[in-house]
Protein backbone atom coordinates (compact mmCIF):
# COMPACT_ATOMS: atom_id res chain seq x y z
CA UNK A 1 0.00 0.00 0.00
CA UNK A 2 2.60 2.53 0.89
CA UNK A 3 4.51 1.77 -2.63
CA UNK A 4 1.41 2.88 -4.53
CA UNK A 5 0.89 5.99 -2.32
CA UNK A 6 4.52 6.75 -2.79
CA UNK A 7 3.97 6.26 -6.82
CA UNK A 8 0.95 8.33 -7.31
CA UNK A 9 2.48 10.90 -5.47
CA UNK A 10 5.59 10.75 -7.64
CA UNK A 11 3.61 10.58 -10.73
CA UNK A 12 1.77 13.87 -9.31
CA UNK A 13 4.25 15.89 -8.47
CA UNK A 14 7.24 14.36 -10.83
CA UNK A 15 7.79 16.34 -14.28
CA UNK A 16 7.31 14.88 -17.19
CA UNK A 17 9.76 12.99 -19.45
CA UNK A 18 11.58 14.79 -22.14
CA UNK A 19 13.51 13.66 -25.27
CA UNK A 20 16.67 13.62 -23.59
CA UNK A 21 15.17 11.29 -20.66
CA UNK A 22 15.25 7.45 -20.85
CA UNK A 23 14.00 4.53 -19.22
CA UNK A 24 15.76 1.56 -16.86
CA UNK A 25 15.70 -0.23 -19.78
CA UNK A 26 16.45 2.08 -22.19
CA UNK A 27 19.86 2.44 -20.10
CA UNK A 28 20.34 -1.17 -19.80
CA UNK A 29 20.62 -0.79 -24.11
CA UNK A 30 22.56 2.07 -23.83
CA UNK A 31 25.21 0.32 -21.72
CA UNK A 32 25.13 -2.57 -24.07
CA UNK A 33 26.55 0.08 -26.67
CA UNK A 34 29.19 0.80 -24.82
CA UNK A 35 27.23 4.08 -23.27
CA UNK A 36 29.38 5.96 -20.42
CA UNK A 37 27.07 5.63 -17.26
CA UNK A 38 27.71 8.74 -14.85
CA UNK A 39 26.73 8.83 -10.99
CA UNK A 40 26.36 12.09 -10.61
CA UNK A 41 25.54 11.78 -6.23
CA UNK A 42 28.08 11.94 -3.71
CA UNK A 43 30.51 9.44 -2.84
CA UNK A 44 28.56 8.44 0.12
CA UNK A 45 25.54 7.68 -1.83
CA UNK A 46 27.61 6.01 -4.60
CA UNK A 47 29.07 3.68 -2.09
CA UNK A 48 26.19 2.44 -0.62
CA UNK A 49 24.94 1.97 -4.19
CA UNK A 50 25.11 2.21 -7.24
CA UNK A 51 24.66 0.64 -11.13
CA UNK A 52 27.03 -1.60 -11.84
CA UNK A 53 29.28 -0.72 -14.51
CA UNK A 54 29.25 3.26 -13.55
CA UNK A 55 31.41 5.86 -12.03
CA UNK A 56 31.02 8.41 -9.36
CA UNK A 57 31.40 12.33 -10.46
CA UNK A 58 29.50 14.26 -7.87
CA UNK A 59 27.13 17.11 -9.97
CA UNK A 60 28.86 19.76 -7.87
CA UNK A 61 32.49 18.52 -10.07
CA UNK A 62 31.27 18.04 -13.17
CA UNK A 63 32.73 21.23 -14.21
CA UNK A 64 36.21 20.69 -13.13
CA UNK A 65 36.71 16.61 -13.71
CA UNK A 66 35.36 15.79 -16.43
CA UNK A 67 36.59 16.66 -19.12
CA UNK A 68 39.38 14.69 -17.95
CA UNK A 69 37.88 11.41 -17.76
CA UNK A 70 35.58 11.48 -20.78
CA UNK A 71 37.81 13.32 -23.56
CA UNK A 72 35.17 12.11 -26.30
CA UNK A 73 32.09 14.34 -26.52
CA UNK A 74 30.63 12.27 -28.84
CA UNK A 75 30.34 9.19 -26.91
CA UNK A 76 27.29 8.03 -25.19
CA UNK A 77 26.68 9.29 -21.92
CA UNK A 78 24.07 8.44 -19.38
CA UNK A 79 23.51 10.23 -15.92
CA UNK A 80 21.43 9.62 -12.85
CA UNK A 81 21.04 10.24 -9.06
CA UNK A 82 18.58 9.70 -6.99
CA UNK A 83 15.64 11.61 -7.91
CA UNK A 84 16.42 12.69 -11.34
CA UNK A 85 16.98 16.65 -10.04
CA UNK A 86 20.84 16.55 -9.68
CA UNK A 87 21.06 14.53 -12.69
CA UNK A 88 19.23 16.55 -15.04
CA UNK A 89 21.57 19.49 -13.88
CA UNK A 90 24.76 17.19 -14.75
CA UNK A 91 23.30 16.84 -18.05
CA UNK A 92 22.97 20.65 -18.82
CA UNK A 93 26.10 21.05 -18.52
CA UNK A 94 27.23 18.30 -20.10
CA UNK A 95 25.99 19.91 -22.83
CA UNK A 96 26.90 23.33 -22.48
CA UNK A 97 30.13 22.05 -22.27
CA UNK A 98 29.81 20.11 -25.57
CA UNK A 99 28.87 17.02 -25.16
CA UNK A 100 26.41 16.32 -27.77
CA UNK A 101 25.18 12.25 -26.88
CA UNK A 102 23.88 12.44 -22.91
CA UNK A 103 20.78 11.10 -21.51
CA UNK A 104 19.28 11.26 -18.76
CA UNK A 105 17.74 8.49 -16.16
CA UNK A 106 14.51 9.74 -15.57
CA UNK A 107 13.50 9.99 -12.34
CA UNK A 108 16.38 8.62 -11.16
CA UNK A 109 17.03 5.69 -9.26
CA UNK A 110 14.36 5.84 -6.90
CA UNK A 111 11.92 5.83 -9.48
CA UNK A 112 12.83 1.60 -10.43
Amino acid sequence: MFEEIKYKLKKHFFRHMKDNDITLEDLRIKQLEGAEIIDVRSSREYKESHIKGSINIPEYEIDENFKNIVKNKDKPIVVYCSSGFRSTRAYKKLRDMGYSNVYNLYGGLDNY
